[in-house]
């Protein structure tokens, strides 16, 4: 779920989540799997968290869901078995405590979500500055406001600006947007890849273009009021049925789904704006993690790209 806080509150959250995270490169010889849920690391036993289970076992190759399914002893037999196999002399292993939290090859160079806030700090971003923030273990994003370029259309006050996401366990590059708030209910919008800029963590190099990035991101925001105007006059003659299908397109979970559905009553309406709005709406749906509020978000500026300037025809038609 978003929130809108300050910078200052979200450097003390990052620093109590990254207060016991800690980072080691670990000999595969000293590897060994008691199960799925747990690893042995030069024999001391350390609890594998579900994403880095899906790590090890896209690794080894080996089906997590197959794994999942297993009694102990086979995914024991699974897991030993082909962590042999493994080409890399030794693995990185990022840990929470005692728990590991995502493993990788050694050519991964992590971006931290401190790196990030303290690039941001660098830019003139101060403890003070009001953001709309997503964070958990796994995901940060955090979004900035410019409220001095704040425009509206029909009546509805929308203020664009910067968004960026990082993920320290691996479930999505460090990424910088467009973003836009919608000032009556705080629906935040992320733009598609398009005019942002994204890194695998394998470089650094998003920290050295940071400043010309952000600068690149934030001349091209007024191109997008245009697009929301369009999406106010954009019809949709089932749109339900619109929302049901953008939904499998974009592969949404099935939480996802449901955070649409408890949406949908609050941004009800005949127009593309209101598709668009419901899946910005949706996102701030109690108990989503940080990663599914950002994919809503995002999603929602991906179907603001695909408005197109209305033919007579209406703009989605039911499914």
């Amino acid at each position: 779920m978003t929130t809108l806080t300050t910078l200052g509150k979200v450097w003390d959250r990052v620093d109590a989540l990254s207060r016991l995270c800690r980072d080691d490169t670990v000999p595969v010889g000293d590897i060994t799997f008691d199960s799925l849920d747990s690893v042995r690391i030069a024999q001391e036993p350390h609890p594998l968290r579900p994403t880095a289970q899906q790590h090890i076992c896209n690794r080894l190759g080996v089906p997590a869901q197959y794994l999942r399914r297993c009694p102990v002893e086979l995914q024991q037999e699974n897991l030993n078995y082909w962590i042999e196999k493994e080409k890399n002399d030794e693995l990185f292993f990022r840990f929470d405590g005692d728990e590991v939290r995502a493993i990788f090859t050694p050519r991964y160079i992590p971006v931290d979500n401190f790196e990030v806030m303290e690039r941001l700090d660098s830019l003139g971003y101060g403890p003070g500055t009001e953001v709309q923030c997503s964070l958990d273990a796994e995901f940060l994003s955090v979004s900035i406001p410019d409220s001095r370029k704040t425009f509206a259309i029909n009546g509805d006050r929308i203020t664009p600006g910067i968004s960026i996401s990082n993920s320290e366990v691996g479930l999505s590059s460090l990424r910088i947007a467009a973003f836009f708030l919608r000032l009556v209910c705080t629906n935040g919008l992320i733009t598609r890849q398009a005019i942002g800029a994204a890194y695998r963590h394998v470089s650094t190099k998003i920290f050295t273009e940071f400043p010309s990035i952000m600068g690149s991101i934030s001349n091209g925001l007024a191109q997008h009021a245009d697009r929301f105007r369009i999406s106010t006059e954009s019809s949709v003659d089932n749109p339900e049925a619109t929302l049901k299908s953008f939904s499998r397109q974009f592969g949404l979970s099935e939480f996802e789904q449901k955070a649409l559905t408890w949406a949908w009553p609050q941004e009800a309406g005949s127009t593309m704006f209101s598709v668009i709005q419901t899946f910005t709406r949706a996102a701030q749906m109690p108990g989503l993690n940080a990663e599914s509020t950002y994919r809503l978000q995002r999603v929602g500026g991906d179907i603001l790209a695909m408005v197109k300037a209305p033919t007579g025809k209406a703009y989605a038609k039911s499914h």
